[in-house]
């Protein structure tokens, strides 16, 4: 009967405030919905909850504000050393994997869901959208997706049942696997990490997806509009980018924020395929973010795992509640004729 919570602080403030028009996804929204979490786990009957410490206090700032639980819960932060970066999430989740929690709520965007599978690749994920270019995180409300959350850490639905299992994307340096990507990796001229935000097509040479779809937001609209791809499906895309090539794809790659994209290839990606990286060097944009360099010399590739990732369907999870009766109390009442 326990579930972890991963709050990000930084998500929802980064540079594309300024050149696009994305909203900024205050810390205290992110205290009022930990709050609602923390009463949906309780009402499921979760007993111990672990989170993520950071330096603003989202956790204990929802515990101070809430009113007694239905059940008590045990409210413990795990022990990392806070580096106040994304290490924080990867050293979290790795020891919320560790202690067995059946799952893991995060609060964020594509990077800080990115961030918790690189350290809890073996447990389910529930990601909640509070950061940009949310393609991987779900926009539900908090009291529900705690409530699911609940179910799936008490037993009441498996794993198996409520959660879907979905592809991501491994990078590759020398045939060395050093990263991963949940939605898109792009290639970048741009040969420094820099602000980590990618916006700028014009510095984009390559682009793969393990989704797409035409409503997508960020990179991935610009697959979107040549194919569409579940996140469940086992296949991938990898396209070639050229400004100058006739065949131009109109695309919101951020929030208000349009480009035409000249694609110049098409290919498709099966798992444990491998398409190379052309250009040495560069840097490697994963989920948005700048995070790899690939030095002169230096091999890179992209893979679509054979490895997946469980992550909760919160309707299919409380479908199955229902259908099982987990709230029901007392005498049932059916349908008049």
């Amino acid at each position: 009967m326990k579930a972890a919570i991963i709050a990000n602080p930084a998500s929802g403030k980064d540079i594309r405030r300024i050149v696009a028009h994305g909203s900024v996804f205050d810390n205290q929204e992110k205290v009022r919905m930990v709050r609602r979490i923390l009463v949906g786990l309780a009402a499921a009957g979760v007993r111990d909850v672990l989170y993520m410490p950071e330096g603003y206090g989202i956790v204990p700032r929802a515990l101070s504000d809430l009113e007694t639980l239905e059940t008590p819960v045990n409210v413990t932060p795990v022990d990392i050393y806070l580096h106040n970066t994304q290490q924080d999430t990867v050293n979290a989740a790795a020891l919320m994997q560790e202690a067995g929690v059946a799952v893991i709520i995060v609060l964020g965007g594509d990077g800080t869901s990115r961030a918790a599978c690189k350290g809890a690749r073996n447990t389910p994920l529930l990601p909640l959208s509070t950061g940009t270019n949310n393609v991987f995180p779900i926009m539900t409300e908090a009291t529900v997706a705690g409530l699911a959350a609940g179910v799936l850490a008490c037993g009441g639905v498996s794993v198996g049942e409520g959660c879907t299992e979905v592809s991501l994307l491994e990078v590759l340096v020398d045939d060395t696997p050093v990263d991963i990507a949940l939605v898109d990796v792009a290639v970048s001229d741009n040969l420094f990490v820099g602000s980590r935000a990618l916006w700028d097509m014009s510095d984009v040479s390559q682009l793969f997806f393990s989704r797409c779809n035409p409503a997508c937001i960020g990179f991935s609209a610009v697959g979107g509009q040549l194919d569409s791809i579940r996140p469940e499906e086992p296949r991938g895309l990898a396209l070639d980018i050229d400004p100058d090539f006739a065949c131009r794809v109109r695309a919101a790659i951020g929030p208000g924020l349009f480009a035409d994209v000249g694609v110049s290839g098409m290919h498709k990606m099966l798992p444990g395929d491998v398409i190379a990286v052309r250009q040495s060097p560069c840097t490697l944009a994963l989920d948005g973010e700048r995070e790899v360099e690939v030095r002169k010399g230096q091999r890179a590739g992209v893979r679509l795992s054979d490895d997946w990732l469980r992550v909760v369907d919160v309707q299919r999870t409380l479908e199955y509640a229902r259908q099982r009766g987990l709230f029901m109390r007392g005498a049932q009442v059916c349908y008049s004729r």
